[in-house]
């Protein structure tokens, strides 16, 4: 699926175009910048031989780049190396700041990262009101108070990421429903590109994780790739083919919402048995209520209890959080079998109980997968945070500002 963003949306291109005819071609420039964006410091060897290229194109896209000082040059020689050292490429990421924000059922979590998604300063509110202009007042908040917070920033700043959960229309900006949110045809990316006069790029909360994979961790040089959230929601991103898969209208990785047992707990979307209602912080806490543990009101509390070994109380949360990685187990094997992945990254706040449910996630997933399915995919283990949530939403612009 190519998506065409409207003009104003996009952030501007970082890599130097040139006047019409170009006989290098877009797509190859900023292949080459994303090479050393990601890569670097890397030789133009090294870009040449990754993207099958002549070091004659790489040196007449880079030459251009390090004039306007988008690049720089620096020798470097490995130790004991005999000859004239290498001139490695690096992009200069600080030329350029983003802003990324995660938009919570319960707060708003803002980061400023410079060109690699390094964040600079953070910035954090509660949300207590739920409704689209609440959220969009305390965003645009957050941008001005995050610019307030690095000189020079205003003028340096390519554009503002979005993240939120649920269905969300990237083209359009729209958030078309969300059911932690309660959202229907929810418009971000309008009000927020007034209210802050930047482009704005929205996207599914769990997508923006994928494309900070893509571009700056486990899913580099990965062509297949999925990216699981386990928390209050279990969610889930596609990185197939070399490219983020969203499907038709955007609504593909709603894998929380795979029904798994007629015969289960009512799920947050209104449907019987889903994934999500087997496997997330509620499920764990539904169960301990089941066993009459009814003063374990929040999800660390059952980690402590589980983690504690005193007696009962502790065998029942343990048995609750097997049960929640059974499920997923079962899930992930459904994940592998459909689509062979190399990889899957398990992220988001849950897998800090990974001690506690991993085993038994590990041996279902062996049990459930088909032939090889299982030993083909790696699976990582990686913790997220509401700062890495928004620092995902930041990538967004950053590959915008690349690709577009």
């Amino acid at each position: 699926m190519t998506i065409q963003m409207p003009a104003d949306r996009i952030a501007p291109r970082l890599w130097a175009g040139t006047a019409a005819p170009d006989p290098i071609g877009r797509r190859t420039r900023a292949d080459v910048f994303a090479t050393i964006l990601t890569g670097g410091p890397v030789s133009r060897t090294e870009v040449a031989q990754r993207l099958g290229l002549s070091q004659s194109t790489v040196t007449k896209i880079v030459n251009p780049l390090m004039e306007t000082g988008a690049l720089v040059e620096e020798p470097t020689s490995a130790a004991g190396a005999v000859g004239r050292p290498r001139r490695m490429l690096q992009v200069r990421k600080e030329l350029h700041l983003v802003v990324g924000v995660k938009i919570g059922p319960t707060k708003v979590t803002a980061v400023l990262t410079d060109l690699g998604a390094q964040v600079l300063a953070r910035w954090e509110r509660p949300l207590t009101d739920r409704r689209i202009e609440a959220a969009v007042a305390v965003t645009a908040e957050g941008v001005r108070g995050l610019t307030a917070s690095v000189p020079g920033s205003a003028e340096r700043m390519l554009g503002l990421g979005v993240g939120v959960s649920g269905h969300v229309d990237v083209t359009a900006g729209v958030c078309r429903y969300s059911a932690l949110m309660d959202w229907h045809d929810a418009d971000v990316a309008g009000p927020l590109a007034a209210a802050t006069g930047l482009p704005v790029a929205v996207s599914n909360d769990v997508n923006t994780l994928v494309v900070a994979e893509q571009w700056f961790g486990h899913g580099r040089d990965t062509e297949s790739f999925a990216v699981v959230t386990v928390g209050a929601g279990v969610g889930c991103g596609l990185f197939l083919g070399g490219r983020l898969h969203l499907g038709r209208s955007g609504l593909a990785g709603e894998f929380g919402h795979l029904p798994l047992d007629p015969a289960g707990p009512v799920c947050s979307c209104g449907n019987v048995g889903c994934l999500e209602a087997l496997a997330s912080y509620e499920a764990v806490l539904r169960r301990l209520r089941s066993a009459g543990l009814k003063d374990c009101e929040d999800i660390e509390q059952a980690v402590r209890l589980a983690r504690s070994g005193r007696g009962p109380a502790s065998k029942a949360a343990l048995a609750a959080f097997a049960e929640s990685g059974e499920a997923l187990g079962r899930g992930l094997a459904g994940l592998c079998n459909l689509l062979n992945l190399e990889k899957i990254v398990l992220a988001g706040e849950g897998v800090t109980a990974q001690d506690l449910f991993g085993p038994a996630l590990a041996t279902a997933l062996r049990e459930h997968a088909f032939s090889s399915a299982a030993e083909d995919c790696e699976l990582i283990v990686d913790a997220v945070t509401d700062d890495l949530w928004a620092r995902g939403a930041a990538c967004l612009v950053i590959r915008d500002a690349v690709q577009s």
